[in-house]
Order: C-alpha cells, then sequence, then structure tokens
C-alpha cells in the first residue's frame, strides 16, 4: 500500500515536472524576439533592419544619429525607426511579405517621389523596391506580415484588399481613427514586456491592419507633372550609376535628359525635394563614404577620385559638412 502510494505520488510530481517543462517550452517558443540598434553611422543604419535590403544616402548636414526598436513573433516583423539627418533610402524588404509605414512627420516625406498626405499610409509587396525621402528628425513605423497569410484571413473573412502587386501608387488613405489605433498598438507591443502573449497579440495586430486596409483607398492624387518629373530623374540616376569619375555638369544633365535647366531643376525638387546640383554632390560623397568603409586597401585620394573629386582640400570641406567628420575619422571606424 505504501508503495502504491509512493509511485502515484512520484507519478504526480513527475507529471507536474513536465507539465511545467512544456509550460516554459511553450513561453519560450512564443517570446518575441526583441532587438534594439543605435547607430552613428547611415550604412550601418541600414545594416540594422532584418531581413531588409536597404541603402541610404544623406541629404542634410550634420552629424548622423540613428535608432531602430525592432520586435518580431510568428511571422510578424514590427520596427519603429528613428533617424535625425534627411535621407534617401532604398528599400527592399523580404520576399512573401507584405510591408505597411506609418511615418510621423508628412511635410517633405516622399515614397517613389509622391509626398504624403494627411492620415496616408504607406504599402509594398515584399521584394519590391521602393525609395523614401525622410526628413530630419523623423520616426518611421513599419509592419510587415507574411502576405499569404494576411491576404488569406481577408478573403476568409469577406474583407476585399485591391493591393495587387503591379499597382505603382504606393500610398493608401485610411481612417484617421483607425490609424491612430494601430499606430498606438504597435508602439505598444514594441515597448511591451518580453512575457506578452505574442497569439492575442498578433490577433489584435492583424485585425486592426484588416479593418484599415478594408476600409483604404488607394490615393491616386499625383501632381499633373509627376510621371514626366520621375522620369527625368530617373533618367539622370541612371546615368550618374554607370558614369563613376566622368565629369558631370548641369548642362550636361539637361541634354541628356532633354529638358531645360528649370525643368531639371523642377522635377529634383517635386521628386526628392533637393536641386540637382545637391542630389549630385551628395550622391557622390555618399558613394566615398561606402567605399571608405568597405575597403580596407583603398586610400582617401583614390576614393575621392573616383567619384569625381580631385581638389582634395574642397573635397575635405565638403565632407566634413554633410556627414560631420573627416574622411579620415571615417577610416578609423573600419575594423583593424
Amino acid at each position: 500500500m505504501l508503495q502504491t502510494w509512493q509511485n502515484s505520488k512520484t507519478a504526480s510530481i513527475l507529471d507536474r515536472k513536465n507539465k511545467n517543462e512544456a509550460k516554459v517550452h511553450q513561453k519560450q517558443q512564443q517570446a518575441p524576439h526583441r532587438c534594439v540598434s543605435v547607430s552613428d553611422d547611415i550604412n550601418e543604419q541600414a545594416f540594422n533592419l532584418t531581413d531588409w535590403d536597404q541603402e541610404y544616402n544623406q541629404y542634410s548636414a550634420g552629424r548622423f544619429e540613428g535608432r531602430v526598436d525592432e520586435c518580431q513573433f510568428a511571422g510578424v516583423q514590427l520596427i519603429n525607426e528613428y533617424t535625425n539627418q534627411s535621407l534617401h533610402q532604398h528599400c527592399l524588404v523580404w520576399p512573401e511579405s507584405f510591408w505597411i509605414g506609418i511615418p510621423d512627420k508628412r511635410e517633405e516625406f516622399r515614397i517613389n517621389g509622391q509626398a504624403i498626405e494627411q492620415h496616408d499610409l504607406l504599402w509594398r509587396h515584399g521584394n519590391t523596391p521602393f525609395e523614401l525621402v525622410t526628413p530630419a528628425d523623423c520616426n518611421i513605423l513599419s509592419i510587415v506580415v507574411q502576405r499569404e497569410e494576411l491576404f488569406g484571413l481577408a478573403e476568409r473573412q469577406g474583407i476585399e484588399l485591391n493591393l495587387d502587386a503591379s499597382n505603382s501608387n504606393p500610398r493608401l488613405h485610411g481612417s484617421a481613427q483607425q490609424l491612430e489605433n494601430l499606430t498606438l498598438l504597435v508602439t505598444r507591443i514594441l515597448t511591451a514586456g518580453s512575457d506578452m502573449d505574442t497569439d492575442i497579440h498578433k490577433d489584435l495586430l492583424v485585425q486592426q491592419l484588416l479593418q484599415l486596409l478594408g476600409n483604404a483607398e488607394i490615393n491616386e492624387s499625383v501632381i499633373p507633372s509627376y510621371r514626366h518629373r520621375k522620369a527625368v530623374v530617373d533618367r539622370v540616376r541612371d546615368y550618374l550609376h554607370t558614369a563613376g569619375d566622368l565629369p558631370v555638369t548641369i548642362t550636361s544633365l539637361c541634354e541628356l535628359a532633354c529638358v531645360s535647366r528649370r525643368t531639371l531643376q523642377y522635377s529634383f525638387e517635386s521628386i526628392l525635394g533637393i536641386s540637382p546640383v545637391q542630389f549630385l554632390r551628395a550622391t557622390r560623397l555618399n558613394r566615398v563614404r561606402r567605399q571608405l568603409l568597405s575597403c580596407h586597401d583603398i586610400s582617401i585620394a583614390d576614393a575621392a577620385a573616383s567619384q569625381g573629386f580631385y581638389h582634395l582640400s574642397q573635397f575635405a570641406t565638403d565632407y566634413k559638412r554633410l556627414f560631420g567628420e573627416r574622411p579620415s575619422d571615417t577610416l578609423k571606424r573600419l575594423p583593424h
């Protein structure tokens, strides 16, 4: 009798132990992956978004400061990215996903050259390149979910999402209240403790996202000359990508794009928010910076010359004005 009771007690203890271990394992499986990255270099900042393919160019002058708060769980990626300088971002989100972006600043913010209006949110399918021009001191919330799961759930719930991957309009005009509710939920998840119930929060997030997308309309309003101006800017950028250290003048760019100086100026200011002269200088300075950060055996003079900077004293002055540090300081960032 005593042996039977002891065996029963042992079995009960083992059973409780197994259940506790199962609960711990389940909690570990559900626990979100969190990461906070702080950077003082735009190239490092671009790499800090998990599974994104990005390249940043800095437009405004001064030392860069950035931060990325990220949370991942059950096929969902949430990001709050802060940058203190105006940037031009080339972005590509991971495949088989769907991205929603919510900037906290609307003025001077552009996606694919289109200005952001009040209550707009941004969208793109994964593996679809897009470009952002972000103002100084800007936060942008990003919500990335598995596309098949999101659109499959929408279909089962009878919610129509007219968001075909081929659609070139990257802005949605949504409900102000629903946009505010989604922003608040994402912010709370990003700042929640590690013991949050991911199933509940994922369900809340996806349902709010579906409600917003189901009621949103594609914002098709663009300035009348948008397509022409975008084509002018793209033609110039494609040329600069292959020009290397060839001398480039505003006159030659006008001839290349078959436009007047005034049209070239208007095109760059409306699509990118800066003049063609500023764009040309900033683009080449950013290229030099990436070379200095990626090549151990390149000299400052060679990196500068590769982008058409032959007067080293003027180059060093322009470089420090844009990035807030000397080219030699950038070289010191390389690990030895």
